[in-house]
């Protein structure tokens, strides 16, 4: 059913505007704000309070403060206000679904199906919380006794990107709540709504105050540059472009923070000539289409060996011509627009520069008119090896198709890159599919499936991709460091 007007309305009136800090929802200390923007029609969907400087150092002064207190906290108790969230997020899906596709653009079916994602991190590390452990052990030579602690790391600053507006931050919050870990969370400024949301669940979840801060900016260098030289600060976790997780990360040695970077990708997406093409194309429109591919696991590069190449291009051309574009709260929308102009331009720049250079459109190739930033699901053939689509993160539903004739031909093709966070293997081949997962440089593989994010699995990425895990057992490790204490034998007379 399509939404009305005053649903939108209704919960966006619920939807907190100012910063969180110390428990408390305040403006901006400069009295500054900015507004929140639906991408499927260019309006403002809210105005909410644009922090400053010195709204960040208030909202680590208030972690700080929190910290000890939030440290000595029972874990079962940590672990039961992450699985009172869990159940308001669930009771609340439709509005988490409804408040992302306002602010993100995606489909409501998407929206749903990220609240159900995001929702599994509250529920995987509720659990985790009365799970961490150590270990007593005598020394080798008998003489002494090993005992070995883990303690949360301390204050930390989360920095979320735009394209997950929930999952990002329950995948980061949910693991340094279980660990016991107080934190400030920035949210990208596209899209703070769904932050404050969730930030307003805890606190009914019974999250103390002080633990989860919220600093939304227009200004985010200005504002998270003096947290991460703050020597109080104890971890920086950030999910977004390489180049900026490059400066955070020359940012952060200065203080030698622990840091988990989470960063960009240009994931391959191989199909062998034994590979079930339905499957393969399937695979292909979740892995591409998700999210209108502008995720850091949206499949980049369509690297198909030669004989099935053409009929596997035309089937996925045949799909993505009957995607319909169209503002997400619409019932016939499977589609919605780009985050800003600024992004859509940058992806029709990526298919022009492969079109000039000789590849062929099968579908969609151009912007598309009217209001929103829509941009048509569109399949490229013949894409020449030195396109600039084939290098960089296209962040739109774009799929350049190019070919191979040998398994290392394509393991070539596909380790050509700076990156390595996913990639994706169609075969029926077993033994093969095993290979790809030892010859490809990936921090995570896909074999025969076109998503594969999960709450219990540990997400990340190599090379340029990133350094550090999110979910799985692996997830809350990163927030806790490992402490040794030598013992005296206690047999000794």
């Amino acid at each position: 059913m399509t939404i009305t007007a005053q649903r939108e309305q209704e919960l966006l009136s619920s939807v907190p505007t100012g910063l969180l800090i110390g428990g408390e929802w305040r403006d901006a200390s400069n009295g500054k704000t900015f507004d929140v923007e639906d991408p499927a029609t260019g309006k403002t969907l809210l105005t909410i309070a644009d922090a400053s400087p010195e709204d960040g150092k208030a909202a680590l002064d208030a972690a700080v403060e929190a910290q000890d207190s939030w440290a000595a906290t029972a874990p079962r108790e940590r672990g039961e206000i992450l699985r009172r969230a869990f159940e308001l997020v669930t009771e609340r899906a439709e509005d988490f679904a409804l408040l992302m596709t306002l602010e993100m653009g995606k489909p409501l079916a998407e929206a749903r199906g990220e609240v159900t994602y995001g929702a599994e991190f509250l529920r995987w590390f509720s659990e985790e919380a009365v799970r961490m452990s150590g270990r007593y052990s005598t020394a080798p030579d008998g003489k002494s006794r090993i005992l070995v602690n883990k303690k949360p790391v301390g204050p930390c600053l989360l920095i979320t990107p735009w394209n997950f507006p929930l999952a990002m931050a329950t995948r980061k919050i949910a693991p340094a709540v279980a660990a016991g870990c107080t934190m400030v969370l920035k949210p990208a400024n596209l899209t703070p709504l769904t932050s404050s949301l969730f930030a307003k669940v805890l606190e009914e979840a019974g999250l103390p105050a002080g633990v989860l801060n919220i600093v939304h900016t227009s200004d985010a260098g200005g504002v998270t540059g003096p947290l991460i030289k703050d020597s109080r600060l104890r971890k920086l976790s950030f999910t977004g472009s390489t180049p900026v997780g490059r400066r955070l990360l020359a940012d952060a040695s200065e203080n030698v923070l622990r840091t988990s970077m989470e960063l960009g990708g240009n994931a391959p997406f191989l199909v062998f000539e034994d590979a079930d093409l339905d499957k393969a194309v399937e695979g292909a429109m979740a892995a591409k289409l998700r999210n209108m591919g502008e995720a850091c696991t949206a499949a980049n590069r369509f690297i198909v060996h030669e004989s099935v190449a053409a009929e596997f291009a035309d089937r996925l051309a045949a799909r993505m011509k009957d995607v319909t574009p169209g503002r997400g709260t619409e019932d016939s929308s499977k589609l919605g627009p780009l985050i800003d102009g600024k992004s859509r331009d940058n992806v029709h720049s990526l298919v022009q520069d492969a079109v000039d250079d000789g590849a062929q459109v099968l579908s969609g190739g151009s912007p598309m008119d009217g209001p929103g930033y829509f941009y048509p699901a569109t399949v490229l053939t013949d894409v020449q090896s030195g396109s600039r689509i084939l290098q960089e993160e296209i962040f739109g539903p774009v799929a350049p198709i190019v070919t191979f004739s040998t398994e290392d031909d394509a393991v070539r093709l596909a380790n050509n890159t700076e990156y390595g966070l996913v990639a994706y293997v169609f075969t029926r081949d077993l033994n093969r599919g095993l290979r790809m997962g030892e010859r490809l440089d990936t921090g995570m593989l896909g074999l025969n499936a076109g998503v594969i994010s999960n709450a219990a699995a540990p997400f990340g990425g190599v090379k340029q991709s990133g350094l550090g895990r999110e979910g799985g057992y692996e997830g809350i490790e990163e927030y806790l460091y490992t402490q040794y204490v030598g013992i005296a034998d206690p047999t000794a007379s």
